[in-house]
This record gives structure tokens, C-alpha cells and sequence, in this order.
């Protein structure tokens, strides 16, 4: 056993023992410092294929893998800048947008990144039709048009035409989400079988080319990255990143005050104050695009019932959370769209009032109450919110049943809506604020087997009207009457939706004083790890 494996098995068994109570734990050296060890709970990756991701563990691992053709400045999401693409123009009737592609980057196999590679990420993931396909087809792609609608007129040039004009940037940002990562196509072709675009082969191997190279990953456990030393921006730093689920944020603590690991990611509040007393280590913080939110699914014929709706948006103690679990973890935010995004309401009408969320409760004909099951990740502050909603519901007249599981579990549950109520994150796919409300706001077709699968959908939420507001929020081309009609849909969707949006996310990082140039983004796949070193 080599010295970093002998580490990281130390390590398992430190953990091991924290959680069986053993009297005595290894006594570990440092990280070797060609290697970056992070500790995170990523129990939420289904897959790692581009064209299917569609958690937040699973875009940060795209972002370290796989190219995209644009990004933005994570100091400034204002600014749109090429990856893959050199340049790009925009049409008249801003409808075809020409890209072209930068030269001499090439694939971790060697291959060389041509716009062919571009166009085939992009027709893939609308013919496969997986979660984030709807980023592409609002644009009016189908199966059947995308190969004609996207195309590589040579290898360096990309074409990308739309159904009709939208603003520049909607069209832009959309752009730089996870599913517009470019494959290799020459590689995921010789991986198909039965014409599942090679998604089996993808689900669980990379074909990108970032700085990145999947090595391995086991769900809930373990996700090993190796350095690409050949990546056409300058190969990293390290040569190797190693990231270990460690659900429990006391273990992480403890793994990072002993040298084990190098980041930690899910500590609590309270574990903060010790840390920035400590000279090894620095506490960052990273405002993200992410709102702690549950949903009531509205298949419940209980659940579907406006007051009912209501009543569980005055059982949340909003206050008291921030002021203890979510304390540096977020803010109260009770807006589908995030601080910061055009139109982004700012306004928190909801209080914890249990006497009216039990006054809504018999109007709405359940005098005595109701009970209902939530199903959350177990993991840290999901769990501890879901207690605490429990708790403050409870004096309410709402008795909530826990269904804790893997964040997998969960996630797949939800996307069935088997679901009573479900207490989850969602993170922005990109900066513009059609992506929040296109899921919060929109729901073309409730059927259970439509196309397009939303937050609205998942929760059976049916809003023809409503749907149409934000499919013509979308197609406004002046930034000031755009933004009062998303400041519009909010406040339609706080009163009468069955999300319950409590916080938006400040992620907070525990780092060793000795780790330099990570980057933290406002989005989970905003986070990099390229330019990381160690003293």
C-alpha cells in the first residue's frame, strides 16, 4: 500500500471510529502535497455525464472535467467569457449565434477538440432528453431538428440558431451550463450501446477535456480526479484531487485539524469560531445562487388545497433557523429568485405565526390538523432544518413524519413525485433569471410522462397562466419592463405556489492555511479546483 492510500485508509478508520465510539484513533500525518483531500457529502450524484447531471455535487465535478464553449466571471457574472469558443457574433434578428472555436485544445484521449466534438455535446444531450435538456430545447431544439438547428459548418466553426429572438444573454448564460460541457465525440460514440449516446459509459467515466480526468468514483464515498497535465490553459498545480464523503461535520472538523483532509465543507455554525482561532486554517465564505426550499406535492389532495398550501409557509421558523442552524450558512430569502439575479424580489412576507397556520388549517376543513411525510437528504443542515420545521410545525396543527435517506434516494424519488413533501436545494444552472423561474414558475404539461420536468412539474403544481407569463418574461428584450415581470411572477408564486423557499445559501469552507487558489463561485459549478497549490 502506497503512502497516500495508507492516509486514506488511516483516515476511513478514523472515521470508523468516531462513529463506533472507539477509545483510540491513528495519529495522521499531513496530505502529501501533490495531492488536494477534501472532505464533502456528495450523496447526491446520480451520474457524471454532461448531458445528464443535473445535482450540485455532480455540476462541480463537471466543472473540473469537462470544457465548456462559454463561461462567466465568477467576480462578475456580467461578463460572458469563451472557454472552447474564441469568439462568437450574433445574427441581426438575434436569432443564429456563430461561434469560433479555439485551436489546438485537445481531449484527455489525445483527440483534438474540433466543433464537430461542440455540436455533437449539444445534439446528445437534447436526443437524450434528461433533466437539463430543457436549458437547450426552450430554444425550440428537438430530437429532430437539433442536427440541422446545431451544426459545425467547418471545425472551427459552430452555429447555434433559436426558435425566436430572445435576449443576447439569456441565450449566452444558458450556454454556460453543465449540460453544454463538450464531449469527446469520437470517444462516447465507440462507447454506445443500443443508441444510448454512450450514457452508460459516461454515467461512471470521463471523456472531457479540462483540467480533470476522472479516475474513479463510488457513490457516497469516494470521487478521484487526476491532474490533466496536457490541459491547453496549463496543467494544475496538483496531481491529483481526492474527495471522501464524510457525512458528519464533527468528523470533517476533526479530519482537518488533524491534517487529513485539506478542505471541509459541510462544518456547522457553532464549529466556526474554534476554527478562525486556529493559525492553519482559514474560514471562507461564498455566497451562492442555492435556496433551501420544500415542496408539497400537489397530487395530495390535502396538500392541493391553497389554504392548506399557506399554512405551511407561517409553520416555518424563519427567524429562529437563521439565528442558530443556518447562522454564516444563509440568509432568509423567501423569493424564487436569488440576490443578485436581474428582478430579484427582496421582500420576506412569510413570519413563523402558528395560531394562523392552524386558522388556515380549518378554514381549509382539517380543525384537528394534518399529518404528512417529508422526505430529506441526511445530511448536514438538511436534517437539522427538517427537525427544526418539524418542531415548529408541530405546534401548528402539522405533524411531519421524517423519511431521511442518501441524497440519491431522495432525488430520485422526487423526480417520480412519490413524494408527500420533500425538503431540498436548488442551485441556479445559469445567470439569468429565466433558470429559476422556468422551474418555479412554469409546468407546459402535468402530465407524468411530459418532456419538460420542472420543480412545478415534480410537484404537480398545473399553471397554464402562469406558464405563460414566464415564457413571455423570457422573450423581453428591455432589461427594466423584463425585470418587473419576474418581480411579478415571484409574488404570485409566493402566495399561491407550494414551495416553501426558506434561505439562500452561503456555502462556507474550512481550508488548511497551506492551500492556495481554490476558486469559490456564486454556482456549485463555479467552483474550481485548477489553480490550487500547497505551500
Amino acid at each position: 500500500m502506497n503512502t497516500l492510500a495508507r492516509r486514506l485508509a488511516g483516515a476511513a478508520l478514523l472515521s470508523a471510529g468516531l462513529s463506533f465510539g472507539l477509545a483510540t484513533t491513528p495519529v495522521l500525518a499531513d496530505t502529501p502535497k501533490d495531492t488536494l483531500v477534501m472532505a464533502w457529502q456528495f450523496d447526491d450524484i446520480v451520474t457524471l455525464d454532461p448531458g445528464e447531471i443535473f445535482e450540485l455535487s455532480g455540476a462541480e465535478y463537471g466543472a473540473q472535467v469537462y470544457d465548456r464553449l462559454i463561461r462567466f466571471d465568477v467576480n462578475d457574472v456580467s461578463k460572458i467569457y469563451g472557454q472552447v469558443a474564441e469568439s462568437w457574433t450574433v445574427s441581426d434578428d438575434g436569432k443564429t449565434f456563430t461561434f469560433t472555436i479555439r485551436d489546438g485544445i485537445k481531449f484527455h484521449s489525445g483527440n483534438p477538440l474540433t466543433a464537430e466534438d461542440v455540436a455533437y455535446s449539444l445534439q446528445r444531450a437534447v436526443k437524450m432528453n434528461k433533466g437539463p435538456a430543457f436549458i437547450l430545447t426552450q430554444f425550440g431544439l428537438t430530437p429532430e431538428n437539433v442536427d440541422q438547428k446545431v451544426r459545425a459548418t467547418n471545425p472551427r466553426t459552430l452555429v447555434f440558431e433559436t426558435d425566436k429572438t430572445y435576449a443576447p444573454t439569456f441565450v449566452l448564460y444558458c450556454l454556460t451550463a453543465d449540460v453544454s460541457g463538450v464531449v469527446d465525440a469520437k470517444l462516447v460514440k465507440s462507447k454506445e450501446v443500443n443508441g444510448d449516446f454512450g450514457a452508460a459509459f459516461l454515467k461512471a467515466n470521463s471523456a472531457g477535456s479540462g483540467p480533470f480526468v476522472l479516475r474513479q468514483w463510488k457513490a457516497s464515498e469516494l470521487l478521484s480526479l487526476e491532474a490533466n497535465a496536457n490541459y491547453w490553459g496549463g496543467a494544475p498545480a496538483v496531481k491529483r484531487v481526492l474527495i471522501r464523503h464524510i457525512a458528519e461535520p464533527a468528523t470533517q472538523r476533526l479530519l482537518l485539524e488533524k491534517g487529513d483532509v485539506d478542505v471541509a465543507r459541510n462544518l456547522k455554525p457553532e464549529q466556526f469560531e474554534p476554527l478562525r482561532g486556529n493559525d492553519k486554517i482559514r474560514i471562507v465564505q461564498a455566497p451562492k445562487g442555492t435556496l433551501y426550499y420544500f415542496g408539497l406535492n400537489q397530487k395530495n389532495e390535502v396538500l392541493a388545497k391553497p389554504d392548506v398550501r399557506k399554512a405551511f409557509k407561517y409553520a416555518v421558523d424563519y427567524d429562529g433557523m437563521a439565528k442558530t442552524i443556518m447562522n454564516g450558512l444563509g440568509t432568509v430569502h423567501q423569493a424564487f429568485l436569488p440576490k443578485g439575479f436581474l428582478g430579484a424580489l427582496e421582500e420576506n412576507p412569510y413570519t413563523y405565526d402558528p395560531a394562523k397556520a392552524k386558522e388556515l388549517l380549518r378554514q381549509a376543513g382539517y380543525p384537528d390538523g394534518i399529518t404528512v411525510t417529508m422526505d430529506v437528504r441526511n445530511t448536514s443542515p438538511s436534517m437539522d432544518m427538517a427537525q427544526a420545521i418539524q418542531g415548529s410545525a408541530a405546534a401548528a396543527g402539522i405533524k411531519i413524519n421524517l423519511l431521511p435517506a442518501d441524497g440519491k434516494q431522495v432525488v430520485t424519488k422526487y423526480r417520480a413525485r412519490n413524494h408527500e413533501a420533500l425538503l431540498y436545494q436548488w442551485g441556479a444552472d445559469y445567470q439569468d433569471p429565466n433558470t429559476n423561474a422556468d422551474t418555479f414558475a412554469a409546468n407546459p404539461d402535468n402530465a407524468d410522462d411530459a418532456k419538460a420536468k420542472p420543480l412545478s412539474w415534480r410537484n404537480a403544481w398545473d399553471i397554464p397562466e402562469l406558464t405563460k407569463k414566464t415564457a413571455a418574461a423570457v422573450e423581453e428584450r428591455d432589461a427594466a419592463k423584463r425585470a418587473a415581470m419576474y418581480q411579478e411572477l415571484q409574488r404570485e408564486v409566493l402566495e399561491t405556489s407550494p414551495f416553501v423557499i426558506m434561505f439562500q445559501q452561503t456555502e462556507v469552507i474550512a481550508e488548511r492555511s497551506n492551500v492556495e487558489g481554490l476558486v469559490w463561485g456564486p454556482s456549485f459549478d463555479s467552483n474550481y479546483y485548477w489553480k490550487v497549490s500547497k505551500k
